[in-house]
């Protein structure tokens, strides 16, 4: 795996290869879900994988991937990410308890996410998926301008409100410069839990539509299953609960689809180039 290139201006992160950005309009459409999923899914895959829980005001990802206790320093500078189903994991719920509120304004919000990514110790990464905080506000615009991304995955719902906040947040992450790996359409499909009954009941192909009028992939679509609620309630995403079942294929999928994505964004070649300084003489 190498590294790819990011925004202008700005460098890789020592021992992250690529950043991905999973990103919606608005809350409550899954994002954190398929987040959590992405990154078993890529390192089901046998990818070295991260995860970042930068949704700072509502830090879910603790709870997703089953894992609690306080990050480690060994030098006093630099945080240890915590681990599990072989998956490195920062998140900001790691700091605080769980029923404590973050009553921070944007400034400080944004400088306590750029330390939990850049004063945590990753280890050899080739993958960095950041759950990105909700909505296009200050937050999200100052990290999509300041985190090196690779690429970004817009999460939304097929009707026509979430598709609306989801145009905002894609078209935030090409102002900025950062390519759009691709579109996941979320509880596309309502399938019943006692008949197996499928029904689309927030709209139809929502997701494919926007990503034909805006020439981006379709990386695929989710089911509106109780089972991957009750699996993400429980600790165990679906991709580890049930890694043969069809949802868990489908994330599968989705993560082969972003890692074939990925590999077609430039190369990152700035190491190789010497810095030149020029002196009057």
């Amino acid at each position: 795996m190498v590294s790819h290139a990011v925004q202008r201006g700005l460098k890789p992160l020592p021992e992250v290869k690529n950043i991905i950005a999973v990103a919606s309009g608005k809350g409550g459409v899954g994002k954190s879900t398929t987040a959590a999923n992405l990154a078993l899914a890529l390192a089901a895959e046998g990818a070295r994988v991260g995860l970042l829980d930068a949704d700072i005001y509502g830090p879910s990802q603790p709870m997703m991937m089953g894992i609690s206790g306080r990050p480690q320093s060994a030098d006093g500078q630099n945080m240890e990410p915590l681990e599990n189903y072989g998956v490195q994991i920062m998140s900001i719920g790691f700091l605080i308890e769980a029923d404590n509120p973050m009553i921070w304004r944007g400034p400080m919000a944004t400088q306590a996410l750029e330390q939990l990514l850049r004063q945590t110790a990753w280890q050899d990464l080739d993958y960095l998926v950041v759950d990105m905080p909700p909505g296009t506000g200050d937050i999200q615009l100052t990290l999509s301008q300041r985190v090196p991304l690779t690429g970004a995955v817009i999460v939304t719902t097929p009707q026509d409100i979430a598709l609306l906040d989801a145009r905002k947040g894609l078209k935030m992450f090409e102002k900025v410069g950062v390519p759009i790996l691709g579109i996941v359409e979320n509880m596309a499909m309502h399938v019943c839990s006692n008949c197996g009954h499928a029904e689309p009941i927030f709209g139809e192909g929502g997701g494919q539509r926007m990503s034909t009028d805006y020439g981006v992939d379709y990386l695929g679509g989710l089911p509106l299953d109780i089972r991957i609620r009750e699996q993400a309630d429980s600790g165990r995403p679906s991709v580890v609960s049930d890694p043969e079942g069809a949802i868990a294929q489908s994330y599968k999928s989705i993560a082969r689809a972003v890692a074939v994505k990925v590999a077609q964004q430039g190369r990152d070649y700035s190491a190789r180039f010497p810095s030149i300084s020029i002196q009057n003489t």
